[in-house]
């Protein structure tokens, strides 16, 4: 039996899912907070979380389906953090496949995963030199693996990310990370973490963005108009 009223977020600690947690909690939802570190649990706490302490680069789909039985949705806000090539495709990659083979093993259909604006792109125009390619290729891999399930999917794809408050508004960008055609200027392409987190609580909330990525900057459209 589904408990409509429980979300899961994978990368608990992360600073987008500390401020989506209070967000889901005030949407009516119970959060729990998935963690590799107990010293992380005081601050899920404090945003309204419970945590769940498992290290999600080495669970098992079965111990993550366990954990997501009866859940109404699932987020995947997990990332390697820039570590090395062989942990960025172990975590964004393999722990994301994981986790959408356990969310349609447990029967959880609603699944929102953070991605970026420009990884549609990137795969081509990144050098596989830079260090950012491992990255690149692990979320756009991830990525691609969830619109082939048959999940209640949204993938979204904010820019780069700041740690300015959330206005509430957005612009949508194109699935190149484009702006009514063109490439935006920096100063268009960036994204508050905590309209990240507004997001994801609009997506759960409402159910918008089913089955489709989401790509949006900080902008003037307010977030329930420009994804409905």
């Amino acid at each position: 039996m589904t408990d409509e009223k429980r979300v899961v977020i994978l990368g608990g600690h992360g600073k987008v899912a500390l401020l989506a947690a209070p967000r889901l909690v005030s949407a009516g939802y119970r959060v729990d907070s998935v963690i590799r570190n107990p010293a992380q649990a005081t601050d899920v706490e404090a945003a309204g979380g419970n945590p769940v302490v498992l290290d999600i680069e080495d669970a098992s789909v079965d111990q993550l389906a366990e954990l997501f039985a009866g859940a109404a949705a699932i987020v995947f806000s997990a990332g390697a953090g820039g570590g090395s090539p062989a942990r960025t495709e172990a975590v964004d990659h393999v722990a994301a496949v994981r986790a959408m083979d356990a969310a349609a093993q447990a029967g959880v259909e609603r699944f929102v995963i953070v991605s970026y604006a420009t990884v549609g792109i990137d795969l081509d125009r990144v050098d596989p030199a830079d260090s950012f390619y491992p990255y690149v290729v692990a979320k756009h891999a991830a990525d691609a693996h969830l619109r082939d399930t048959d999940l209640d999917y949204t993938i979204l794809g904010p820019g780069l990310l700041t740690l300015s408050p959330a206005t509430g508004s957005v612009t949508i960008a194109d699935a190149n990370g484009d702006i009514a055609g063109r490439k935006p200027t920096r100063e268009e392409s960036v994204t508050s973490r905590d309209t990240v987190a507004a997001v994801i609580a609009h997506v759960i909330a409402t159910g918008s963005g089913s089955r489709a990525t989401v790509n949006f900057y900080e902008g003037s459209t307010p977030i329930a108009e420009a994804i409905g």
